[in-house]
């Protein structure tokens, strides 16, 4: 391994690299980094937009940006193929050369740091690496190198949801090195944006794992020297607990957090079973953006109304992102919702992460903590491919749609907590009998339902019914 301040790479990856000097000069030289537009966001109380997008060619990956810039993102992705995720650099290489189309994502290790330049000057926005990789520190090297000022992932984040057998010990400790170098990089001037992707599983996932997680993430990182956390939370369905987990990520922060920090909440638009009419699903990205807005959010990632089918094409693409910023406009400003309701989920909200993340925090060494945790199921993530968490959590929706814990599995709640969750989940189901998995599949397909009763007709009755238009 060759060592880049701290950050271990591929000796073959490290030697294509340019000199730290002129890492550093060019990401000094960025004239707009991320963290600036964030902070502009955060300022003007409406969250900017960010698609996800990112395809094999250069040619392509250059086109795409260029159709996206002008529906008016304030960041732009470079999401990245599963086989860079995986650091199966070869793979990714041979097939860019061979039959770039096939990749999934833009393989930028492949391509290189020069290529990725020419991706970060073809637009005026600032440029996210957006991936899943359980170890990103190449991956995060060639970023640096061309001039990229926003990287998402964390240990916990980018293992659990994604992978079956990485040890937390590794990923945990590859991030440890992504989050040092940022720390010498804030040092020298140069604040890099480390979003941590709080979506985890993206099936009803309760608003406490989903902060919890990003909370020790971010202390993980803050210790290492990170200046700007973006901390994400996924739109649940139930406008009100939506709100209040957005509103106490700034809470948390200020509790668990180094005032130097600066920390921007960002919602990701609903990750889980899109609805199949675009009507509907434009209908729940317009509300995503309404959300991030009321929930003061200084981003939001947006979906399309093809989310149904597939990978989007950019002319979808573009079309989620004005959704999403009309739904951040003041042109809903007259909305009002039940404040009092959002305070009272945003306390049990805030009390919930506490009983899971304090008793983790209360240990001298962080990693080995989040390890033990996890590993005793006192740290939890609902339907979780990986052997490295239980998942012995079962979440249900409660007659509003807010998700509850109706198998809390071994989270160290509370008996005030788990009677909450009891007695809002009491005569969900009526007198339908139904196992807890039963129900809690009806309840992955929450908008399906609710796009079923709220349209007259129903044009596309199965999945395979893909409008011709898509």
């Amino acid at each position: 391994m060759v060592d880049l301040h701290g950050l271990e790479l591929d000796p073959l990856v490290a030697a294509e690299l340019p000199p730290w000097d002129d890492i550093l000069g060019h990401l000094a030289a960025r004239p707009l980094p991320a963290v600036a537009v964030l902070r502009a966001a955060a300022g003007e109380g409406r969250p900017v937009v960010q698609p996800r997008c990112g395809v094999g060619g250069q040619r392509e990956m250059l086109a795409l940006l260029g159709e996206l810039e002008p529906a008016g993102p304030g960041i732009l992705s470079v999401t990245i193929d599963s086989h860079t995720r995986l650091r199966r650099f070869d793979t990714a290489t041979e097939l860019l050369r061979r039959r770039p189309a096939d990749l999934n994502g833009y393989p930028l290790v492949s391509h290189g740091w020069q290529r990725g330049r020419e991706l970060t000057e073809a637009v005026t926005v600032p440029l996210e690496v957006r991936h899943g990789s359980p170890d990103g520190r190449d991956l995060f090297a060639v970023a640096l190198a061309a001039g990229i000022t926003s990287y998402e992932g964390g240990g916990i984040g980018y293992n659990l949801p994604y992978s079956k057998d990485v040890p937390l010990a590794r990923s945990l400790r590859a991030w440890q090195q992504v989050d040092a170098l940022c720390g010498v990089l804030a040092t020298a001037g140069v604040v890099i944006d480390r979003e941590l992707f709080g979506t985890l599983t993206a099936v009803l996932m309760p608003p406490s794992i989903s902060l919890a997680v990003t909370v020790l993430e971010a202390v993980a990182a803050a210790r290492e020297g990170v200046r700007c956390l973006s901390v994400a939370y996924p739109q649940g369905g139930e406008l009100h607990q939506d709100v209040a987990a957005l509103r106490a990520v700034r809470t948390l922060a200020a509790r668990y957090l180094d005032p130097a920090v600066e920390v921007f909440p960002v919602l990701h638009e609903f990750m889980g079973v899109f609805p199949r009419t675009p009507e509907y699903a434009n209908l729940l990205i317009l509300q995503g953006g309404l959300l991030a807005r009321l929930g003061g959010a200084a981003k939001v990632v947006s979906k399309t109304g093809q989310e149904a089918y597939g990978i989007p094409d950019a002319a979808a693409n573009a079309a989620g992102i004005r959704a999403a910023a009309l739904g951040a406009s003041e042109l809903l400003d007259f909305v009002r919702i039940d404040e009092s309701r959002v305070a009272e989920e945003q306390h049990w909200i805030e009390r919930e992460v506490a009983e899971l993340v304090e008793p983790v925090l209360a240990h001298g060494e962080l990693l080995p903590a989040i390890e033990a945790a996890f590993a005793a199921g006192r740290l939890d993530i609902p339907f979780s491919a990986s052997i490295h968490a239980r998942s012995q959590v079962v979440p249900r929706r409660d007659r509003t749609g807010a998700i509850r814990y109706a198998d809390r599995g071994a989270l160290p709640f509370s008996r005030p907590v788990l009677a909450r969750h009891a007695a809002l989940l009491r005569e969900v189901d009526g007198d339908r009998p139904r196992s807890l998995i039963e129900a809690a599949t009806a309840d992955i397909h929450y908008f399906l339902e609710k796009e079923s009763q709220s349209l007259t007709r129903a044009p596309y009755r199965t999945r395979s019914d893909t409008p011709s238009r898509f």
